[in-house]
């Protein structure tokens, strides 16, 4: 009887833990963040396919994620009291993340100044197309 009871409490153990690919809506808090994710279901009376969106609370441990950033997150044990899921990587960084850290690699305070962040996100946006060619 114990053996199978240590069968089961294996078998909890070794479950595959749920993945999701994520869009961070919020960075103000320290090492958390908010991750909305978008799914796609068929209307139960309709068919008619329409979008679920889920918040989740993510724990991320070195503040590397920013808002806008598409992410791959985990389920974890619970870290807190919404916190049950943990930052695997970043997908794909959003043009806001990569201006900061082009606007910190120059020295530049990045959290003082919003217009100067947008400014420089107008500007990789606009060398991009530049770049892109046949015009």
């Amino acid at each position: 009887m114990f053996s199978r009871f240590l069968e089961s409490v294996k078998g909890v153990r070794n479950m595959a833990r749920k993945r999701f690919v994520g869009t961070v809506v919020s960075d103000k808090m320290d090492k958390t963040r908010v991750v909305v994710v978008e799914r796609r279901v068929p209307h139960p009376l309709y068919k008619k396919v329409i979008k679920r969106r889920s918040k989740f609370y993510v724990h991320d441990e070195n503040n590397i994620s920013h808002v806008g950033d598409k992410v791959l997150i985990e389920e974890s044990k619970p870290i807190s009291k919404l916190k049950r899921w943990k930052l695997v990587s970043i997908v794909e960084r959003s043009a806001l993340a990569l201006a900061r850290e082009h606007l910190k690699e120059q020295g530049e305070d990045v959290s003082a100044d919003e217009e100067v962040v947008e400014k420089e996100v107008e500007e990789i946006i606009e060398g991009t197309t530049e770049e892109g060619g046949d015009e």
